[in-house]
């Protein structure tokens, strides 16, 4: 695969909930996709996901406390990176991310697609800094 073309999955990753964003063919804007149960499925829903975007690489918000350390989800959001990497052979990466959902309640409400929002969010910050 042409590793130039290709959208690149945003990933908001959460206990209960996982956020799924989708970049535009070009790369330079996040659009929120969907929700997923974060449940035995979920790799191989992302898998798909993946598949059907043509995806190129894979962006997962990395959650950190203010001191710089993981947080508790962090250790469960690194096994997922492995596995949705072994199981598609693409690049995951991880964007630093402080309070993604927070910020997309305040810009759309609390919806039933807030987490995806929030991925979207995660994703834009990484695409941004790819332009620069």
């Amino acid at each position: 695969m042409d590793t130039n073309t290709g959208r690149i999955i945003g990933i908001d990753f959460g206990s209960k909930r996982v956020g799924i964003a989708a970049s535009d063919e070009a790369g330079q804007f996040a659009i929120p996709r969907e929700v997923l149960p974060n449940d035995d499925d979920l790799v191989d829903a992302v898998a798909k996901i993946c598949e059907d975007e043509v995806a190129k690489a894979l962006v997962i918000g990395e959650s950190k406390d203010y001191d710089m350390a993981d947080n508790a989800i962090m250790k469960e959001a690194r096994e997922f990176a492995e596995a949705i990497r072994e199981m598609t052979g693409l690049p995951v990466h991880f964007e630093l991310e402080f309070m993604s959902s927070v910020q997309a309640a305040r810009f759309q409400g609390e919806t039933d697609m807030l987490d995806a929002s929030a991925a979207a969010i995660i994703l834009q910050s990484y695409l941004d800094k790819q332009r620069v």
